[in-house]
């Protein structure tokens, strides 16, 4: 198994899941903007937040690649509906205690359950599953990392 496969494959992986997300907005099932909450996060400029936030989540979906390929290697075992199972995982993840439980723990400019509107500018919290997105939200997210975990999953297999 190769290392740089994995992160190939999380390059495309993450290329393809910002596009899907990006696509559900556009379609309007969902709100989401992952790059713009990452960016805001670092900056109040919309324009700088968003471009910050693209290549944060590229660098993050190169972390998580490589946290997929050291589950590979732990179990020995790669492919493309493993990768598939992970992305599920991931998505789980994603949903639950990174956007509605540590994200707003960091976030300067995002809303919690002890601000209030007039304190400043905040964005409004994902909420579990990020359904304060959307109720599509979701499913979007779900597609997406499973588009993810199946390339990662099957680059990392080519490579063996």
């Amino acid at each position: 198994m190769s290392v740089w496969a994995a992160l190939a494959g999380g390059f495309a992986g993450t290329f393809v899941l910002t596009t899907m997300v990006r696509a559900g907005s556009e379609l309007r099932l969902t709100r989401i903007d992952l790059p713009f909450l990452l960016g805001s996060a670092f900056t109040t400029d919309r324009t700088r937040a968003k471009a910050l936030g693209y290549l944060l989540h590229f660098v993050s979906g190169q972390l998580f690649a490589l946290g997929y390929y050291a589950l590979f290697v732990a179990i020995d075992h790669s492919g493309w509906w493993l990768g598939a199972i992970f992305g599920v995982a991931h998505a789980l993840f994603a949903g639950t205690a990174l956007v509605s439980i540590l994200l707003p723990l960091v976030h300067p400019h995002m809303a919690t359950d002890v601000t209030s509107a007039p304190d400043v500018a905040l964005l409004e919290t994902p909420g579990f599953l990020m359904l304060n997105y959307g109720l599509a939200t979701p499913a979007v997210s779900l597609v997406a990392h499973i588009a993810y975990g199946t390339l990662v999953g099957g680059f990392v297999s080519l490579s063996q």
